[in-house]
């Protein structure tokens, strides 16, 4: 056997001549970038408005009934061993119960998989979706893990835009002009992230009447589910799954803030069997054969967090959340090179544009981004990172007084440099 060319997996260590390689940077990765670029002698703290996890703010905390939960579910005993790949039988059954409420249709516990977290609930929707050849329609701006995961999946990705002049709704003729019949799905995320947009029923009812049309699955990206605090009250996608197959996401994550938990589901609205078949359900549950879920005594103490949470939690992070948000949109109108095309009604993000024409030595919003960083000790995300150049993505789920700095620290970098420095 001739070998002396062979390069060791194929080359797959070095990306390899097949092998495609992500090219999307991760907002994890970008962070980690800026937050090695602080100066370590600024004697100020570091305060992060780029990333989604409110649980670093003492302000946002999770409910005592998840903690007594996973206590008592911990102690037990009863749940140190395996549980069945697609989620314990009561967990399944309790998220299935909690969609049904919502929904015209009763959901089976067959119909809801526990995934560990929003992430795997992604790779999973697409893994399984995924054909050679085929294409899934991605939002733009969006949350870059789609790419990532249907690079790896050698799914082709199409971009449609969303319309900030429309509070960032789908463009819908973008999206049928892209799509062909190797299109195998559409994500929609609703909640925005990052714009923080929330969907009316007749925008939502638009997107389902579009996907009916293209014979498309659906993916809704709900894991800012409910969290709304404007004039527009959430709908989950799966109203609409007697019409159209929807695959909806979700976890714990930020509702209960916990993302530490890593605790997410897959919930498959197809009650008319329009996609799901004997077929489909047997390759998921395979595939799940292959992934590893969140621990046994999370899964567990699920069904009592989802049904004895009371409503006066959620609403307490709700009304954080708005006077966090009318705080940081009222300091943005103070710093004169960015603006906020859409005040956001959900979620925990903002979407800003970057005026360069207001800026002597900036050149993009990467470079505003890491000399922020560098200079104020303030980390926000770079819109490139999302989708959308020139951008940025501010997080205001933070502490009132912490954003109060952050954002007094953006207007003092700002005026340092502005290209018109009568306005400082």
């Amino acid at each position: 056997m001739e070998n002396g060319t062979k390069k060791w997996g194929g080359g797959v260590a070095n990306g390899g001549q097949d092998v495609g390689m992500p090219t999307n940077a991760t907002i994890k990765g970008i962070l980690a970038s800026l937050m090695a670029t602080v100066d370590g002698s600024d004697g100020r703290r570091v305060i992060s408005l780029g990333i989604g996890d409110p649980t670093v703010y003492s302000c946002f905390k999770t409910t005592a009934v998840a903690e007594e939960a996973i206590v008592d579910t911990l102690r037990s005993q009863k749940f140190n061993g395996y549980a069945p790949t697609s989620g314990l039988p009561q967990t399944r059954t309790a998220i299935a119960e909690y969609f049904s409420r919502d929904l015209p249709y009763e959901l089976s516990p067959d119909d809801a998989f526990v995934t560990s977290g929003g992430t795997q609930a992604i790779d999973v929707a697409l893994s399984i979706l995924a054909r050679p050849g085929m294409n899934v329609l991605l939002p733009r701006p969006g949350f870059p893990i789609y790419e990532v995961c249907a690079a790896f999946r050698n799914l082709e990705v199409r971009h449609y835009d969303l319309l900030p002049e429309q509070g960032w709704e789908v463009d819908l003729d973008a999206v049928e002009a892209l799509a062909d019949h190797n299109t195998i799905a559409m994500v929609i995320i609703n909640p925005g992230n990052p714009c923080g947009n929330v969907y009316t029923y007749q925008h939502l009812e638009k997107i389902a009447e579009t996907v009916k049309r293209l014979k498309i699955v659906l993916i809704s990206d709900e894991v800012y589910g409910h969290l709304t605090f404007g004039s527009t009250p959430f709908v989950p996608m799966g109203v609409f799954g007697l019409s159209i197959p929807v695959f909806t996401l979700g976890s714990l994550s930020k509702r209960w803030i916990v993302p530490g938990w890593r605790l997410g589901w897959l919930v498959i609205n197809d009650p008319s069997s329009i996609f799901k078949n004997s077929k489909f359900i047997e390759r998921l549950k395979k595939y799940f054969d292959t992934c590893g879920g969140p621990a046994t005594f999370i899964q567990a103490a699920v069904p009592r967090i989802l049904q004895e949470t009371e409503k006066v939690f959620f609403q307490k992070t709700i009304n954080i959340l708005k006077q966090s948000l009318d705080i940081c949109c009222k300091r943005i109108k103070e710093i004169p090179c960015i603006t906020c095309p859409y005040k956001p009604e959900g979620a925990m993000s903002v979407m800003v544009k970057l005026n360069l024409s207001l800026l002597r030595d900036i050149s993009d919003d990467l470079d505003f981004c890491f000399k922020l960083a560098k200079e104020e000790s303030v980390i926000i995300l770079p819109g490139c990172t999302v989708g959308l150049k020139n951008h940025l993505r501010i997080t205001f789920a933070a502490e009132p007084s912490s954003l109060e700095e952050a954002l007094r620290r953006v207007k003092s970098f700002y005026q340092r440099h502005s290209n018109q420095q009568k306005e400082c």
